[in-house]
């Protein structure tokens, strides 16, 4: 028994008395709004009675377009990672576009297979979460013309679109919050230095403890090798063990904060009744802890959902200047911080 040919863009357009092309613009979510809005529907419900599958190859090869965007992430297990998702694919989808999502777990060449694996699919774009200060691959692809925007990170010297938090005033809003309960020794739980959030966040915690007329103790510095709850553990480890007194710290990220928590607890010291604790980024669930985190909240959804209308304007006008844009962030105040005891 013969199987029925799959319906086709013309059957479509003969049924619903429009021409191919405009059944085809009809059926584009990035180009309906080209077409009247009663041909539209027309168009649609036709479509949908008759079961048509758009051919997403056919239309790669009108347009040469994949009609695909690339974004990697350094570790899709990390919270702080999938609002953004989401931002980002509420831009793409009502524009007719998918995103494949690649996570390289912070390894430069897992990151290097994957995104040469979206390459090789003709992905249109890519939105990058992973750059460290130093980026000799993405440079490379830059070099090579590759559309591209950054998220949450920068590369120094790299002149490609980014989008991130307003790291410095987040910082000087926590380091602010602390000096109003009256604390006098901040503690700094930084992220890893090749990055330009943790040298970003550093430096802002810096600058606001030598602007509020504190000293800028390197004993109330640590350094976490990762972003990750175990480095943060580490790094406050390292803190303790200065003997340095501090009655506060400041965390570059939650996780590292979490970290902080967990070394807290194994020492049997108080949060926030000897040690203030606050974080960054406001991932979910960080009211229901133990005491509650106060943290800066950053609108993740904001970062993902203008990430992709940046790709898409580099697209459209590949000599366009790039342009950074930072987004406002809040400080959340929760049960982890108080005035010192005493």
């Amino acid at each position: 028994m013969l199987r029925p040919r799959p319906v086709r863009l013309r059957d479509v357009a003969d049924t619903a008395g429009v021409h191919p092309a405009t059944a085809s613009r009809a059926l584009n979510p990035a180009t309906r709004a080209q077409v009247g809005a009663d041909t539209a529907r027309r168009v649609l419900r036709v479509a949908k009675d008759l079961g048509y599958r758009p051919n997403p190859i056919a239309r790669s090869l009108r347009t040469a377009r994949s009609h695909t965007v690339g974004l990697i992430v350094p570790d899709l297990a990390n919270p702080y990672f999938p609002p953004i998702v989401r931002g980002v694919e509420s831009v793409l989808e009502p524009a007719g576009h998918h995103a494949w999502i690649v996570d390289t777990r912070g390894d430069p060449e897992r990151e290097r297979a994957q995104i040469e694996s979206l390459r090789s699919r003709q992905v249109d774009g890519l939105i990058v979460a992973t750059a460290l200060r130093e980026h000799p691959y993405l440079r490379a692809l830059h070099a090579e013309g590759v559309p591209m925007v950054l998220v949450n990170r920068s590369v120094e010297g790299l002149d490609v679109p980014c989008v991130s938090p307003d790291d410095t005033s987040g910082i000087t809003q926590a380091v602010r919050h602390l000096l109003g309960l009256g604390h006098t020794r901040l503690a700094l739980l930084g992220g890893p230095s090749r990055t330009s959030t943790g040298a970003a966040r550093t430096r802002a915690f810096r600058h606001a403890v030598r602007d509020a007329g504190l000293a800028d103790d390197p004993a109330l510095l640590a350094e976490a090798a990762e972003w990750s709850e175990e480095s943060g553990a580490r790094a406050m480890r390292q803190l303790l063990d200065t003997r340095s007194e501090f009655t506060a710290v400041v965390a570059g990220n939650d996780l590292l904060a979490l970290g902080c928590y967990d070394v807290l607890a194994e020492h049997g010291i108080d949060c926030p009744g000897a040690i203030s604790v606050v974080g960054f980024n406001d991932m979910p669930f960080l009211s229901r802890l133990r005491p509650a985190l106060t943290t800066v909240r950053v609108p993740h959804h904001a970062v993902g959902a203008e990430a992709a209308r940046m790709l898409f304007d580099c697209m459209a006008e590949p000599a366009r200047p790039a342009r950074s844009l930072l987004l406002p962030v809040s400080l959340v105040v929760r049960e982890s911080t108080a005035p010192p005891r005493g």
